[in-house]
Order: C-alpha cells, then structure tokens, then sequence
C-alpha cells in the first residue's frame, strides 16, 4: 500500500507541477501581450511626433523659400542690369563646370 501511495503522491504532484507549468506559460504570454502593447502604443506616439516634427520643418522650409523668392524679386525690381549680369556670370560660370 505505500507503493500505491506513493505513485499516487507522485501523479499528484505532476499535475499540480504541469498545471503550474501552465500558469507560468499563461502569465508569460499576457506579459509579453502587455509588454507588446506598450511598444506598439510608445512607437505610434513617436510617430506621432516625428511626423509633427517633419510637418513643422517642410512649414518653415517653405516660408523660407518664400522670403527668399520675394527679396530676389525686389533685389532683380531696385537692380535689374546687376541682377542680368549676375545670372549671366552664374550662367557663364555653371557652362564652364559642364563642360570639363
């Protein structure tokens, strides 16, 4: 009868030793799902950022681009014969590049 105890005792403590197995699996699994899900949210929030970071230089580029446009504009109005000989030198100058 101690054999049957003991076999019986020692059934009883693979299950309960599988069983815990199991937790221990499951609760890994919902760590990972949690942890998994704080990446996603932390790498969209970046996103975020990034694309509002990048929206914010293309604006200031841009403006940029036009202040550049309108005090060319008014430099060639005040100073058209030097403004034709410069884009004429640039021109000469850019010819000279392309053709070596």
């Amino acid at each position: 009868m101690s054999r049957m105890s003991d076999s019986t005792t020692n059934t009883g403590n693979q299950g309960g030793s599988q069983g815990g197995i199991g937790d221990a699996a499951s609760q890994v699994s919902q760590n990972i799902r949690e942890v998994g899900s704080q990446v996603r949210d932390m790498a969209s929030e970046k996103y975020s950022q990034l694309r509002d970071q990048a929206s914010d230089y293309y604006q200031q580029g841009r403006e940029r681009a036009q202040e550049w446009e309108q005090s060319f504009e008014s430099y060639v109005q005040e100073k058209p014969v030097q403004a034709v000989l410069m884009a004429a030198g640039i021109g000469v100058l850019l010819g000279l590049l392309w053709r070596r």
